[in-house]
């Protein structure tokens, strides 16, 4: 679990309380490596690396501040349906959904269509919705989340959490309404139906690598052992240190591209390609490795390293 921001009697926003308690509205986007965790790590610490277990860490984080509770789905095991309902009078459902009220109806006619659900742990949410939690499958694809309105769910109203998700728990309040159990029992296996509907696109071929000119003397063999030392890091990265070596790599690569011995082109054109190679049960997304590289690159150029003529850092 991590937190997410206290909720507010009337908030302005009504997704405020749904969104991680980050100091200073801290993404990867925008950090500025002022929290105590990004910095010690060098760069923006998500949400999903804060969750734990640990109940001293919860203690203390729920001691001072009355936040809401946010599981990250991924770290947990779990797969979230998330059955919501119309939020407005003209939010009616497309043509092949004619007839269903909500998120329920349109899971349960699916359901009947692919061989059926099984009983599982509900969370009823303050609009009315529900969270369907099951455990994720354990050989298969690592799932992720899907958004109905975006072409990738299973059906209007229908959304999944997975990896790179998180729902807000139970207990949690939206002003002042609460998300609550409505049938308390262990999260079921996720039916094979709903796994299969929701399992990530083929990976496409990974796009070559692009040659990068550098000049033939003692500066470009420099630069051209920096270069391959640091696709060497990034090719022998584990699964679980993929991100963290490619972020590492792109440091050591934009203080260079800071003192003008590459360009920040240079740099995407050698670890793209690279960290796509990697492999592991979950390839790294396009967003992923992009929003990896740029704050690596921001971080490598607050110290620039500039080549002499010997092709020394001078």
């Amino acid at each position: 679990m991590f937190p997410l921001r206290p909720d507010r009697p009337s908030p302005s926003d009504a997704d405020e309380p749904k969104r991680p308690a980050f100091p200073g509205r801290c993404t990867a986007e925008r950090c500025e490596l002022t929290d105590s965790r990004c910095r010690a790590a060098g760069r923006h610490v998500g949400w999903e690396e804060r969750a734990t277990t640990d109940p001293d860490r919860i203690r203390r984080a729920w001691s001072t501040r009355p936040y809401g509770v946010g599981i990250a789905c991924g770290p947990s095991g779990l797969v979230v349906v998330d059955l919501d309902v119309p939020k407005h009078p003209g939010d009616t459902p497309p043509p092949q959904w004619k007839g269903a009220r909500d998120g329920a109806d349109v899971f349960a006619a699916l359901a009947a269509q692919h061989g059926g659900i099984e009983v599982t742990h509900t969370v009823v949410t303050p609009s009315g919705g529900s969270h369907l939690y099951y455990r994720h499958p354990d050989v298969g694809p690592e799932l992720r989340n899907t958004t109905s309105d975006r072409g990738r769910g299973l059906g209007w109203k229908v959304d999944t959490r997975a990896h790179g998700g998180y729902v807000v728990a139970a207990g949690s309040t939206i002003a002042g309404r609460p998300y609550t159990v409505a049938l308390d029992c262990d999260p079921a296996p996720l039916p094979e139906w709903v796994a299969t509907l929701t399992a990530p696109p083929a990976r496409p071929a990974h796009r070559p690598a692009v040659a990068v000119a550098l000049p033939a003397d003692r500066r470009g063999r420099y630069v051209a052992a920096a270069i391959r030392r640091q696709v060497d890091h990034l090719t022998g990265a584990a699964e679980g240190g993929r991100n963290a070596a490619l972020f590492a790599s792109a440091v050591a690569l934009g203080q260079l591209a800071a003192g003008g011995a590459l360009t920040d082109a240079d740099v995407y054109a050698v670890l793209d390609p690279a960290a796509r190679s990697l492999p592991g049960r979950r390839p790294l997304t396009d967003r992923e490795i992009a929003r990896t590289i740029a704050s690596g690159l921001r971080v490598g150029a607050r110290q620039p390293r500039h080549l002499n003529d010997t092709g020394r850092a001078a």
